[in-house]
């Protein structure tokens, strides 16, 4: 093979794009809505947890490195990466308020013999309170897409207790704050939008879909958006921190692995513990022009106790489950003292526009 120089210049566009592989299609500036839920601790309100829920505006940038990453070998010869720089900001679209900042790397990953993989990507992400994250899996090619579209696999948003089994998803949580009908103090104490200002109610419906469907799976607004929608071709990016995710049976995820370190606050608190995500790079048929839309699921375990009063918290002894589609049922335990897993949803669905691209592609307005 060819040596990989120390020098390295930058390619051509054509060839920063080329080279970018099945990842080429997120380069651009990317803005849209989506939907955010967190069960997260809630000790200075008495509460065993506080469920979170906001629609988001977001934008995501994404910038090709015009360079090669070089990977020096040992066991093997050299092999190059390729990438791009991401920078995300989420906002409240309700509020106003901020909710989120990462900036990352993602990267293509040749086949190699030392160790024997096939070839994957990586996604290497930063949290400003206190996270980074190497998430790793596969990228696939489909085109053309059946008949234009794809179902979504249902994804459930209810803590379950560490160890557990996880059933289907798609179901409504068992802790109080999980029932949007349930206004006692018990659950609206501890749930959106107690403690803004202005606590402005949760509406009925988001873009046509009962917001109690919401909380209970958050993709059903991704299936929405895609009514009325045709589907040319699509890139999935499916990634995960472990190497399989828990359901009755481990599922594995292909090239999965990596993980997550947590500062010690966090790991007393709320640690997390697994990340897992599939992004679709959409290009949707338009009478006048075809335009790109990518869309999202993203979850993330937290880790904590559930308080019982007048006790300290008490863990379970065992190893920690990784999940896709976390789920349980409410039972009288768990609000007593036994640790639970408290999965983080995101779900988005945005549109690329030509504002601040890269300079080698502008994105396509919707």
């Amino acid at each position: 093979m060819t040596n990989i120089p120390s020098v390295r210049l930058g390619s051509s566009n054509d060839d920063v794009s080329k080279n970018l592989g099945l990842l080429e299609g997120l380069a651009g500036t990317w803005h849209g809505k989506g939907f955010n839920l967190i069960a997260r601790p809630d000790k200075e309100g008495s509460a065993p947890l506080f469920l979170e829920l906001n629609q988001t505006s977001e934008t995501l940038r994404f910038e090709p490195i015009a360079t090669s990453i070089p990977n020096r070998g040992n066991s093997q010869d050299d092999i190059e990466l390729f990438g791009l720089t991401y920078l995300q900001k989420i906002s409240d679209s309700v509020t106003g308020g901020a909710l989120h900042i990462e900036p990352g790397i993602w990267v293509t990953i040749p086949k190699t013999d030392a160790p024997p993989l096939t070839a994957s990507v990586a996604r290497m992400a930063t949290i400003p309170h206190g996270n980074a994250l190497l998430a790793e899996g596969t990228a696939i090619s489909v085109n053309p897409v059946p008949g234009g579209t794809f179902q979504i696999e249902p994804a459930t948003t209810a803590p379950f207790a560490q160890g557990g089994p996880l059933p289907a998803g798609g179901k409504q949580g068992g802790f109080p704050e999980y029932d949007l009908s349930n206004v006692t103090s018990a659950a609206s104490n501890s749930r959106t939008p107690f403690g803004n200002s202005p606590a402005i109610p949760l509406p009925a419906e988001i873009d046509g879909v009962p917001v109690q469907a919401v909380v209970n799976d958050p993709t059903r607004l991704l299936q929405k958006a895609l009514e009325g929608q045709f589907i040319k071709d699509m890139v999935v990016l499916r990634i995960a921190t472990a190497a399989a995710i828990n359901f009755t049976e481990p599922l594995p995820v292909t090239n999965g692995g990596g993980g997550i370190e947590n500062i010690p606050f966090l790991q007393a608190n709320a640690n997390a513990a697994v990340v897992f995500a599939t992004f679709w790079i959409e290009k949707i048929k338009h009478p006048i022009r075809d335009y790109m839309q990518l869309q999202y699921v993203q979850t993330v375990l937290l880790n904590f106790p559930i308080l019982k009063a007048g006790q300290p918290p008490r863990h379970l002894v065992g190893l920690p489950q990784n999940f896709w589609r976390p789920v349980s049922h409410r039972h009288h335990s768990q609000r007593e003292g036994r640790s639970h897993r408290h999965p983080r949803h995101q779900s988005s669905r945005i549109t690329k526009r030509p504002v601040g691209g890269p300079q080698f592609r502008l994105g396509v307005i919707t």
